[in-house]
This record gives structure tokens, sequence and C-alpha cells, in this order.
């Protein structure tokens, strides 16, 4: 059995080694984390650009705006005077060879007439009646016949004429190849300027479309060209496309 003092020795140097093994972990958890460095690379160098693109191609197709306006003492009157109007123009269109699909209804409008005057109430004297249709012509040589057809029939008011065409699917295409062309040559150039040449495009976006359409010009006939038909010029739409593109330069 050992004695009470190799038992005091043993119990010392328990305590002296777990004294040893916990000093390290101590040292180690005060010790700060060593700081890391990370290396961030440039921003890259861009350059955005907006170009358009534009094209031109003679219109074949024409859209009119006609209308039969006609006055009545009362309501009723007005519109049977319009109708009866309006169902000439129709048969003359028709005849004329416009499919119904090309002639639309566009607006139709009944209105009281009043007499304004100075210092007294508001005198109803009659109504007015307007029927509007939208006639399309695919056929451009028959346009300035058919206005006359339908001013014969009974129109009596021309609001408009607008030119297009049927498919402008291979013009935008031509305007987008053009406006990126454009901005290609621009994008070299400001590289160059800048010591610098083009990596990559980055974007590319189509942001409008729009058409510049051609101003009509339609001659009154002269007496002596009664037999003529009433001169229509549609001259050349302009169609325009415009794209922007960001670029990457580098050295």
């Amino acid at each position: 059995m050992p004695s009470k003092t190799s038992l005091f020795r043993s119990l010392a140097l328990t305590a002296v080694a777990a004294g040893l093994m916990a000093i390290p972990m101590i040292a180690s958890a005060q010790t700060p984390p060593a700081t890391m460095t990370m290396m961030m690379a440039p921003a890259p160098t861009t350059l955005s650009l907006t170009a358009s693109g534009e094209v031109s191609a003679a219109p074949d197709k024409a859209t009119i705006n006609f209308a039969v306006v006609s006055q009545g003492k009362t309501a009723s009157d007005a519109m049977k005077a319009n109708n009866i109007r309006m169902n000439a123009v129709m048969a003359a269109l028709k005849s004329a060879g416009i499919a119904d699909k090309d002639i639309q209804t566009s607006s139709l409008n009944l209105s009281p007439q009043y007499d304004y005057t100075d210092g007294q109430h508001p005198r109803l004297t009659g109504y007015q009646a307007q029927n509007q249709i939208t006639v399309r012509i695919n056929d451009l040589s028959q346009t300035g016949p058919v206005i006359d057809t339908v001013i014969k029939a009974g129109i009596n008011q021309i609001d408009s004429i607008n030119f297009g065409l049927k498919n402008d699917d291979a013009l935008k295409d031509q305007a987008r190849q053009s406006a990126v062309k454009t901005l290609m040559a621009r994008a070299d150039l400001y590289a160059q300027a800048t010591g610098m040449h083009v990596k990559r495009i980055l974007t590319l976006s189509e942001s409008d479309q729009s058409y510049q359409p051609p101003q009509p010009m339609m001659f009154a006939r002269a007496e002596k060209s009664a037999d003529a038909s009433t001169p229509v010029a549609a001259g050349e739409l302009q169609l325009s496309v415009q794209v922007s593109a960001t670029f990457e330069l580098e050295k």
C-alpha cells in the first residue's frame, strides 16, 4: 500500500501535466487569425453606342379614309340621306374591285346642329350624320380611279391617305443590318482613338422602329381634263430601326 507521501507526489505530477497540456490551447485561442489578401481584377472598359439604320422602298398599298356627311331637319332624315349615299358608295367600291375585307367602317356619328346667335339661347337647326369608312387599295395604279369612283357615288369628305407595304419584313432586316454595320464601325473608331480594340459585344438591343411616310400629293383636275383620274404621287417610304450595343474594349 503506497505511503501518503507517494500519493501526494503522484497527484502533484498529474496536476502539473494537465496544466502544461492546457497552455498551447489557450495560446492558440488568443492568437489572432492570419489576414487574407484577395487581388480583385480591374473592371472592364466598356463602350455604349446607338445607331439607326434607314432604308427606302416604294409603297405597294394605300389606305384612304372617306366619309359621307349628310344634313337633315330630323335625326331620321339625316341618317336616311346618309344611308342612301353610303350604300351607293359601297356598291361602287365593289364594282371597282375592292374586296369586302378591304373596306371597314371606322366611325359613325349623328349630332344635333345649333345656331349660336349672340345673346340668345342656342337654337336647334337640324342634324348631321357622318359615316366614315377606311378603304385599303392593294393596286396603287387604282388609287386615283377609286377616289373618283367614290366621289361620284356620294363621298363628300376625304380625311386622309396613307401609303405602306404589304410585307415589310425584308425592309426591316435591311435596316437592322445597316444599323449594326454602323455600330461596329463606330466601335472600332472609338477603340482605335483610345489605343484599344474591340474584344466582344456584351449587349445588343433593338429599341425603335418607325416609318417616315411620304407626303402624298393629290391634285384637283382641271375642267379640260375632267375624264382623267385624280393624280396621286406615292413617293417612297423610309423605315428606320434603332439598335443599341455595349462593347468591351481591351488593350
